[in-house]
């Protein structure tokens, strides 16, 4: 992940849908390179596990403390994935005391399903 800010072209925190559903148009160049970090982060089979367990964690959010112990790795690999997900837009992180708190950023999910929506080719 590059430490570079991210691009602005596409509100990640808007609630309306960034583009058409790339079944119905082409995703433009500037809408592809800010979406793609978030899709990159997803491709990781240790994050996509993190990222299910923040979103459905109850209260919306969960703390690291209960994260690292579902996995058979090292707190600092766990926390790289984590540092990984957040610079992707995907959660957001509050230090409390000891423990760092993670919750998702529900419009950048909305936006990637968004993206990635399939309608019956009736209702096309």
């Amino acid at each position: 992940m590059s430490n570079q800010p991210p691009l602005t072209v596409v509100d990640l925190n808007g609630d309306a849908p960034c583009c058409a559903p790339l079944v119905q148009r082409r995703v433009p160049a500037e809408t592809a390179a800010v979406l793609a970090p978030a899709f990159k982060a997803l491709g990781d089979p240790v994050r996509l596990q993190l990222m299910s367990m923040i979103a459905s964690a109850e209260g919306g959010e969960v703390c690291v403390c209960d994260l690292t112990p579902a996995f058979d790795l090292t707190g600092p690999t766990i926390s790289h994935h984590l540092k990984t997900l957040r610079e992707a837009g995907l959660v957001d992180a509050e230090r409390r005391g000891t423990w760092v708190y993670y919750r998702v950023r529900p419009a950048i999910l909305r936006q990637l399903a968004a993206l990635l929506t399939v309608e019956p080719a009736a209702a096309r």
